[in-house]
């Protein structure tokens, strides 16, 4: 890419794939935009088509290019086979001076992979997350352990997250402890913004359940907790479920839920409204990793459905509880959290674990740093190079 007019910054490759991957990468792009010696290309792989670029628009950001990967009924191993196959184009092509990936997606061990055989420096954003069980939660476990063997930028959280990464032998001068970009990426969003009051005598409650190891048997006994409460409080809630367009989703949230009068089942939100419902809600209900991470920054705590969770940073702050699916424990802390307003506020009087809001710029400081110190001859090590050719 050169020529008159070209930009003469080196290319950074931003890799996004699903709709978290856009929310906590946008703050990193923007970042770079500002950068005077790295310039953003942003590739989609479109893992999740639609629910990316509708997370990407509050950002006013689009791909520059777009594997189109997604396909009806679509498998783990089918994204990862179909990222490698068309990645490798788009690096040759853009000979990026890093890659970056986010998290524990299949997008981003795909991408993490093929840049490792190309010789390009991967850059990892929230690495170091470990639930301690390869299968929990599945496949993300596995996908985030293998970006990290592959990545040799590794940019942490928390310092508990830094921990992990040493334990596992990943040299402490590719570290860097940096805040989790998600709270950037809702302090940008929430900027200016008032926030709405909550409606009187009414809590709202959020709920998010989606998780590919909670389908089936887990799934139904979280949703027939979530029917049992709502019957049980009547007008005192309004429950709230953006629900994922996945059949193994959207077909028991509706046999389970659909009848009930204080139970919204909405298409999923764009992430301002989705952020406006969470910051108005009395507490959510969620699977979701990144509803723990926003749970300190709007000040909402979160009954987290999932036996264990790679941010024990939100359970030791207070602003989360894990209840798993067993409707006993959601339907106990759930009344905890509805009847015991000395116990709430006490909930909500913990510090934020996940940063200040300035992660994006801390990475992009990192990357800016390790590219002026470059060597300057080939990126790639001997070693590397030699073994590029087909094994």
């Amino acid at each position: 890419m050169s020529g008159p007019g070209a930009d003469p910054r080196a290319g950074v490759l931003v890799v996004i794939g699903t709709r978290p991957e856009a929310i906590k990468l946008a703050p990193v792009v923007e970042a770079l935009q500002g950068s005077e010696t790295l310039r953003p290309v942003i590739l989609a792989t479109s893992q999740h088509r639609e629910m990316l670029r509708q997370a990407l628009a509050p950002f006013d950001l689009e791909p520059d290019v777009d594997l189109e990967v997604m396909t009806a009924g679509q498998s783990p191993t089918m994204v990862a086979a179909r990222v490698l196959d068309r990645i490798e184009r788009s690096l040759q092509d853009i000979a990026p001076a890093f890659v970056v990936v986010q998290g524990d997606t299949t997008t981003a061990l795909a991408a993490a992979w093929a840049s490792f055989y190309a010789g390009i420096p991967v850059a990892h954003v929230e690495a170091g997350l470990r639930s301690g069980r390869i299968d929990s939660p599945f496949p993300e476990e596995f996908n985030r352990r293998g970006v990290s063997v592959a990545a040799s930028l590794h940019f942490a959280p928390t310092p508990g997250a830094r921990e992990n990464l040493l334990g596992e032998g990943v040299s402490p001068d590719g570290v860097f402890v940096v805040g989790n970009t998600n709270v950037d990426a809702v302090a940008r969003i929430l900027k200016g913004r008032r926030r709405p009051e909550p409606e009187p005598g009414r809590a709202t409650i959020l709920v998010t359940l989606h998780r590919r190891e909670s389908f089936g048997p887990p799934l139904d006994r979280a949703l027939g907790a979530i029917r049992r409460l709502a019957l049980e409080q009547g007008d005192r809630v309004r429950v709230v479920y953006p629900v994922h367009p996945n059949p193994k989703v959207s077909e028991p949230a509706r046999r389970h839920l659909l009848d009930l009068p204080n139970v919204e089942l909405r298409p999923p939100l764009d992430y301002p409204e989705f952020l406006e419902v969470f910051s108005t809600s009395r507490f959510a209900l969620s699977d979701s990793g990144g509803v723990q991470e926003e749970a300190p920054t709007v000040r909402v705590p979160v009954l987290i459905a999932r036996e264990t969770t790679e941010r024990p940073e939100v359970l030791e702050s207070g602003w989360g509880i894990l209840v798993g699916t067993d409707p006993d424990r959601i339907l106990g802390e759930s009344r905890r959290l509805l009847d015991d307003e000395d116990a709430y506020r006490a909930r909500c009087a913990g510090p934020n674990p996940f940063g200040d809001g300035t992660a994006a710029r801390r990475i992009v400081d990192v990357l800016s740093t390790r590219w002026a110190a470059r060597p300057r001859s080939p990126l790639a090590t001997p070693e590397l190079r030699t073994s590029r050719g087909a094994k």
